[in-house]
């Protein structure tokens, strides 16, 4: 149970072809009665099972029984969430300019990524897909089922929408008209316990991650390049990618400051013996090195000289040839980011950390296919000294991690695109009650201060109006957005 733990490759004609014997499934049992039995239903044209269970509301009514903690939860959730919905709207304005500025450059990626469904999409693979979707979406609706409890809305029901054994949602059933009733406050803090829980749990879930990614080791000394310079010495050697340099010149290398110390020792031209271990059958080699010179390979790249010099490269200076250079426990390192126990860092350092471990995070699963950490860099790991490691060992640690990797990466995915200010998203939800209080609030100051009269009628005609014109421009912009690349 590794990084692909039940992943499963589908093509587009098995895909289809799962969907109608789903849907022939879903019409079969409609006609016997069962979904009847199981309180289910069918909605969605009929593709999706949506699942209702009484179960969870004891826990419910105990979990949100005091109320006060729980408001002044929801209203932090509410300012999280404003927070969340202003980046969601710099990073979607950010993306229109750069597509503008820069045009119909990015390559159009898989049509298949585009589904997020575990295992039909290559990049979540099925079991832990399917794992982190079931518990994150429990967080979520919990999330809301808590406030709505403790702000007196009653909850009928909790359940599933299920796509054959894949969970694509999950719901919690509040009466209606109490939602509608309720004042304005109370309901955005409703709808954004939500998503501001599936980010605090991301949140909280990087820490573990952090403290887990600690009781990782090296299974062996040494660094290790992704990247090798074509004809540079590493190339010209025979160097490959994820093989462990352990000794250069003879001296022993651990970690990246040992290859730069090392480095710094030695000098274009020379020709020096480095022994590596294979990334592809784990053997030990002797290459011999010719180092070129660093300065100069800056500026074949174009670099300016007076910059070159600013970094301190000299003439003269070994280069190896090699890039993103890292040692044998990076693969969980860069998950774990400023959560590490080995990160140090100042507040500013850690504000800064924060979001671009975030982006780490969700851009990893595309960027290795489906899977947490590297296969190469996965089987660099050993497990350490600590008392995690000596009590569950290696293959322990790696199914912590991708657990802990997959629900962090879920929670936020359903955080941020919940706040998406488009119905029927949560984030929708809370811009039409910000629209319907500030024309409720411009119509105040023209009642107080006899200026103007507006009827309440109007109030919501402009809500609703505006609510659905957000809508339709935020999809036509994501349409535009994702489809540009495949034109």
């Amino acid at each position: 149970m590794g990084s692909n733990f039940l992943a499963v490759d589908f093509g587009w004609p098995e895909f289809l072809i799962l969907v109608f014997g789903w849907y022939l499934l879903l019409r079969h049992w409609e006609n016997s009665g069962k979904l009847d039995e199981w309180d289910a239903s069918r909605v969605f044209f009929g593709m999706v099972l949506m699942i209702r269970t009484s179960k969870g509301k004891k826990s419910l009514e105990k979990i949100s029984s005091p109320r006060k903690f729980w408001r002044i939860y929801g209203e932090i959730s509410l300012w999280v969430c404003w927070g969340a919905m202003f980046i969601v709207a710099i990073g979607i304005i950010l993306a229109i300019i750069s597509a503008i500025i820069m045009g119909n450059t990015a390559e159009p990626r898989p049509v298949s990524e585009l589904v997020a469904i575990p295992g039909l999409s290559p990049i979540i693979p099925l079991g832990w897909g399917v794992i982190a979707f079931v518990i994150c979406l429990v967080i979520h609706e919990f999330g809301h089922g808590i406030q709505a409890r403790a702000h007196g809305m009653r909850v009928r029901n909790f359940g599933l929408l299920m796509a054959g054994p894949l969970p694509l949602g999950a719901f919690a059933e509040p009466e209606y008209n109490e939602i509608v009733n309720s004042p304005r406050r109370e309901r955005q803090r409703m709808f954004a316990a939500g998503p501001a829980t599936n980010i605090f749990a991301a949140f909280i879930l990087i820490v573990i991650l952090g403290q887990v990614a600690g009781q990782f080791s090296p299974a062996n000394p040494g660094v290790h390049s992704s990247q090798i310079v074509i004809d540079s010495g590493a190339d010209d050697a025979g160097l490959e990618a994820w093989d462990v340099i352990t000794t250069i010149n003879g001296t022993g290398i651990e970690d990246a400051n040992d290859f730069a110390t090392v480095m710094d020792g030695l000098s274009a031209n020379q020709t020096v013996p480095m022994e590596v271990i294979r990334h592809s059958d784990g053997s030990t080699e002797i290459l011999m090195v010719n180092l070129s010179d660093k300065y100069d390979h800056y500026l074949e790249l174009g670099w300016d000289e007076e910059l070159i010099e600013d970094m301190g490269i000299e003439k003269g200076d070994a280069f190896l040839g090699v890039q993103n250079l890292a040692g044998g426990t990076a693969g969980v390192d860069r998950l774990a980011g400023w959560a590490h126990p080995d990160f140090e860092s100042n507040a500013l350092g850690y504000v800064i950390s924060v979001p671009i471990n975030t982006m780490q995070i969700l851009f990893t699963p595309f960027e290795y296919q489906g899977v947490a950490i590297h296969p190469a860099q996965e089987e660099m790991l050993d497990s350490g000294d600590g008392w995690l490691a000596s009590t569950i060992g290696l293959d322990g640690l790696l199914i912590l991690v991708n657990l802990l990797f997959w629900l962090i990466w879920v929670n936020i995915l359903l955080g941020f695109t919940n706040l998406f200010p488009m119905i029927p998203f949560d984030g929708g939800h809370l811009f039409k009650d910000i629209v319907h209080g500030t024309m409720s609030g411009i119509r105040n100051i023209g009642k107080k201060t006899g200026l103007y009269k507006i009827h309440p009628l109007w109030v919501e005609h402009v809500t609703r109006k505006a609510s659905t014109l957000s809508s339709l421009l935020l999809l036509m912009v994501m349409v535009i957005l994702i489809g540009a690349p495949y034109l």
